[in-house]
Formats: structure tokens, C-alpha cells, sequence
């Protein structure tokens, strides 16, 4: 068997006594003697950035912008998808009250077996809870909107 040979210097660092072993050099770290392996020499730290360079932009170079009447449509548009999806989930929301007609829903020909009817009594009501949820969830999504 041929022994495996490297391609980037193995560094050692040790930190509050854990030992790790990386190929990225950090400062405080020592490139390791591996027997038939040359290490290539270890990268000078950079030097410290000004404090102002530190904090992000608020704008990082290069990052698109938009402009205000863009933005105001993109809002616009969104809030419009949002009053479209509200209106669709209480009208959901109206059907299944209506048929679950207070707990008392007609049962249906292929329910012979009561099991059957209380179990879709049972998805009913959790049919009626989430759409009350995505209603109470769009609503505040649409509050949030500009």
C-alpha cells in the first residue's frame, strides 16, 4: 500500500485544551512535522482591518438597490396576495362551519359504521382549526406589511 500524501499544510491548535486539527490557518496555530510530507511555509496573519471597515455597510458594494416606486409595488403587490389568500381561507373557513353544521354534520351514505362519521367529525375540527390559524397568520403577516 502506498501512503496517502497530503495537499495542504495540517495545522495544530490547541484552545482551552481541545486540540483540533485543521487546514486553515489561525493565529496560535502550528503547522505539524508529518513524516514524508513537506509543509509549505504558514501564511503570514492579516493585518488587523481599520474599525470602521469592521461593521458591516448597511449597503454592501455590489448589492442591488431598489428604488422607492418599485419597492411600494413589490409591497403592494404582496399585500394584494395576501388580502387574495385571506378572503380564499375564511371563505374556507365559512364552507367547513356550514358543514360541520355545530358539531352535528349529516352523515353520509358510506358512513354505516359510526366510527367512520366520528372520525370525519374529527377531521372536520381540525380542518376548522387550521384554516382559524392561516387566517390569525395572515392577518398578522398583513398587519406587518407597509
Amino acid at each position: 500500500m502506498l501512503p496517502a500524501h497530503a495537499d495542504a499544510t495540517v495545522y495544530k491548535c490547541v484552545k482551552d485544551g481541545r486540540v483540533e486539527l485543521t487546514d486553515v490557518f489561525k493565529a496560535g496555530c502550528k503547522a505539524l512535522d508529518l513524516p514524508g510530507y513537506v509543509a509549505a511555509p504558514a501564511p503570514r496573519p492579516a493585518a488587523a482591518k481599520p474599525a470602521a471597515a469592521a461593521t458591516p455597510a448597511a449597503n454592501p458594494e455590489g448589492f442591488p438597490k431598489v428604488d422607492n416606486a418599485t419597492q411600494k409595488a413589490r409591497d403592494d403587490d404582496r399585500r394584494g396576495i395576501l388580502n387574495e389568500e385571506l378572503q380564499a381561507e375564511e371563505k374556507k373557513l365559512a364552507d367547513l362551519k356550514r358543514e360541520f353544521n355545530g358539531g352535528e354534520p349529516e352523515r353520509q351514505g358510506n358512513e354505516k359504521n359510526y366510527q367512520k362519521y366520528l372520525d370525519r367529525v374529527t377531521q372536520m375540527r381540525d380542518d376548522i382549526s387550521r384554516a382559524e390559524k392561516n387566517i390569525e397568520a395572515l392577518k398578522r403577516e398583513l398587519a406587518n406589511t407597509r
